[in-house]
């Protein structure tokens, strides 16, 4: 009898994931992930998981907490931390507005998602991590298609797109100087659906905002954002009761949710595979402008 030993698609990725992973615990002293409850990062966790299974996983969690999220993304973050036994560090953009570091925005249209750098920025730089493992794909959004696995950081936290090094044969060079750090992004060439495939295969539990379920919202700049009282609306905006869930899961002030009735990760995967939209057409901080993404990230965002 013949062993096959072919690897479909999902198991490319993730061979391919867990190399970069154990690249990173190979050539950095004090790496830390990134965690914001959204999907991504649940994979990024659970493939770390696996890749040092039976040890604990080598990474610190870190989460830039801006005190504006949904409480099932809390309520879940601090479920699976206590499952793993992982260290958790959360930066909190509320201390950071009562301490002066920054200035919280005013107005219907105001977010803490840009808040959210100087926080993340102090946070890596308080821990001395030298490399943050991010959960961004490369589908996402243009900006993160520029990027490459090992993103350097020069010492104020910032991105040159311009300025990257190549990545010939999967060899990824990690050096850097004093002060300087690298993002990490082992799941860069996952697609959003390749995303849900592979967590619906694993079985991985997930938050209950992904799946259809009842909420009050309103209507804004063609977008569904959920009623919340960090969320002011104007007059004409009218409350409606409708089944939605969420496709990415960020500040409550900046993420759309999207009218849906997939209950299941089977309903999820249907829907994802016929949608003619990206998950980031729903995040309020993507259309400030054309470059919003890229802009954030050479001043230092995820």
């Amino acid at each position: 009898m013949t062993t096959n030993y072919q690897l479909n698609h999902l198991r490319e990725l993730e061979s391919e994931s867990i190399f970069v992973l154990r690249e990173v615990a190979a050539q950095f002293e004090n790496p830390v992930l990134l965690f914001s409850g959204g999907k991504d990062s649940i994979l990024m966790v659970h493939l770390a998981v696996k890749a040092f299974h039976p040890a604990k996983i080598p990474f610190t969690l870190l989460h830039v907490d801006t005190g504006h999220n949904f409480q099932e993304t809390i309520d879940y973050r601090d479920r699976l931390v206590e499952r793993i036994g992982a260290k958790l560090i959360v930066g909190s953009v509320q201390e950071a507005i009562d301490n002066g570091m920054v200035r919280e925005e005013t107005g219907y249209n105001a977010t803490r998602n840009y808040l959210q750098t100087a926080v993340l920025l102090d946070s890596l730089e308080k821990g001395k991590y030298d490399a943050a493992l991010g959960g961004g794909r490369r589908d996402e959004e243009k900006a993160r298609a520029k990027e490459r696995f090992f993103s350097h950081r020069d010492e104020f936290g910032q991105w040159d797109p311009k300025n990257q090094r190549p990545e010939l044969w999967n060899l990824f060079n990690g050096r850097k100087q004093y002060g300087e750090h690298f993002r990490v992004f082992p799941i860069s060439n996952w697609t959003e659906l390749d995303v849900w495939q592979y967590l619906a295969v694993e079985g991985v539990e997930l938050p209950s905002l992904y799946f259809a379920h009842e909420r009050n919202v309103f209507r804004r700049d063609g977008m569904l954002l959920a009623e919340s009282e960090h969320l002011p609306r104007r007059p004409e905006e009218k409350l409606e009761r409708m089944t939605v869930r969420c496709r990415t899961i960020g500040d409550i002030t900046c993420t759309g949710v999207w009218k849906s009735d997939a209950s299941t990760l089977e309903d999820i995967i249907a829907e994802v595979s016929i949608a003619r939209q990206t998950e980031r057409g729903g995040r309020a901080d993507d259309k400030r402008s054309e470059t919003a993404m890229e802009d954030r990230k050479k001043q230092g965002y995820f």
